[in-house]
């Protein structure tokens, strides 16, 4: 992975942002943010929802990232989340800012100075920026990006900012698809998504529950549709991740 300055272009940006608009799950924004971190030569990527005061760890503010896992977990285990400088600036204003691990040491208590850069050094992820945002519904969170290239530029800071905010959109966008999709499925939907996660066929579903092929097919094409899926494949593993079915 290259450590040095990226070569995106505003075109480029603009491809992104296109992408983003038409995501239709999580996992499709993380594949896009491993994309976008390369491309603008950092390591690692995060975006959190804004904690709140009484918050104990950073795993549960964060909604996707690529850290390691065994950074997140020893970052939470040391605890590093509490006296974070960072979570600080980031209540207090909405400003992007870049930050570099040798800064925030100086403002952390004591106790978890030599902790905090051992750490950061060790997994090559020194330097980085944060992108304050926020959604529709006025929830607050941020995007990070970490690495050891040089600090962003100028215009490499306003194209993540832009980035930065249709991402948390989006996410927002998909969170709100798929609470209206668990509240809409009615209960014979879910057994046939249920059956048919199970590895039954419609014809053994129509047996097991009593009613006709055809009956059952209704049920699995309305909840497709419904989790804005193109198949009955795809709605089951919407409906898995979910957790509408076990």
């Amino acid at each position: 992975m290259s450590t040095g300055e990226s070569t995106v272009s505003v075109s480029s940006v603009g491809d992104f942002i296109a992408e983003i608009n038409g995501f239709k799950t999580q996992f499709d924004v993380f594949r896009l943010m491993k994309r976008l971190t390369e491309a603008f030569g950092a390591r690692a990527f995060m975006v959190m929802n804004l904690p709140s005061a009484t918050s104990l760890n950073l795993s549960s503010s964060s909604i996707i990232t690529n850290w390691p896992a065994e950074m997140l977990a020893e970052y939470d285990q040391i605890p590093l989340f509490a006296s974070s400088p960072i979570l600080t600036r980031l209540r207090n204003s909405t400003a992007p800012f870049q930050f570099d691990v040798e800064s925030v040491a100086r403002e952390r208590d004591p106790s978890t100075v030599e902790a905090s850069k051992t750490l950061f050094y060790r997994f090559r992820m020194p330097h980085g920026a944060y992108f304050p945002v926020h959604d529709a519904a006025g929830t607050r969170g941020a995007v990070s990006f970490s690495g050891d290239r040089p600090q962003f530029t100028l215009i490499e800071m306003m194209e993540l900012t832009y980035v930065s905010a249709h991402i948390y959109n989006r996410l927002a966008e998909i969170r709100d698809l798929d609470t209206r999709a668990t509240d809409t499925l009615t209960e014979r939907e879910i057994d046939c998504l249920n059956w048919t996660a199970a590895g039954k066929t419609s014809v053994e579903i129509a047996e097991i529950l009593g009613l006709s092929e055809h009956t059952i097919n209704h049920y699995l094409n309305r909840a497709t549709k419904k989790l804005d899926t193109v198949n009955r494949t795809q709605a089951v593993a919407k409906a898995l991740r979910l957790g509408l079915i076990k």
